[in-house]
């Protein structure tokens, strides 16, 4: 009998740890323009190979479980530097998906990461179509980190129209995302 309970127990475990989350960011490239996206994780999170995007394309990129971190992305023949980030953390605080369009690093560049949003619901979205807007993070302690229980986010980049349907904003202030109160 104990046998058979110890192989229960291992079929459940195995089981459980087959249905681990799965994480993905969807590129969507919003003109003709090839793109690399570049990863850079936040201390002590599993590296992501960069991704290259063509034009008028999309592909989907898979993230691991809690990572945190954020993306740039590199337009054909440019020189790699940052520009605006896509932030995420992943399985973040209350087990919630956080996430954010950086302008801090370089709030002049027209033709990197535009809108972020949810996959299923396309609420709440960050960033916008034309910057500057009121829906990205331009200081360190702006508030406008968005929330989301889904584990599916779409990132859109270059100039174009969004496929994103609405433009709501719920954000919440940094210290809630790290849990301090």
């Amino acid at each position: 009998m104990k046998f058979t309970q110890t192989l229960s127990l291992l079929g459940f475990a195995a089981l459980a740890a087959a249905v681990k989350l799965t994480n993905t960011v969807t590129f969507i490239s919003l003109d003709d323009t090839e793109r690399t996206v570049y990863f850079t994780p936040s201390e002590g999170h599993e590296e992501i190979d960069s991704v290259k995007i063509a034009g008028g394309d999309n592909i989907t990129t898979k993230i691991p479980e809690g990572w945190i971190g954020n993306w740039y992305s590199v337009s054909a023949g440019k020189p790699n530097v940052p520009g605006m980030l896509g932030e995420v953390a992943f399985q973040g605080w209350n087990d919630l998906t956080y996430f954010d369009v950086s302008a801090i690093v370089d709030p002049n560049d027209k033709d990197g990461v535009k809108e972020m949003y949810p996959v299923e619901s396309q609420d709440p979205s960050s960033g916008c179509q034309d910057f500057p807007c009121n829906n990205a993070y331009y200081v360190w302690d702006d508030v406008q980190t968005k929330v989301t229980p889904e584990t599916d986010l779409v990132c859109t980049l270059g100039s174009g129209v969004s496929p994103l349907k609405s433009h709501k904003a719920k954000s919440v202030k940094r210290d809630f995302v790290l849990g301090k109160f």
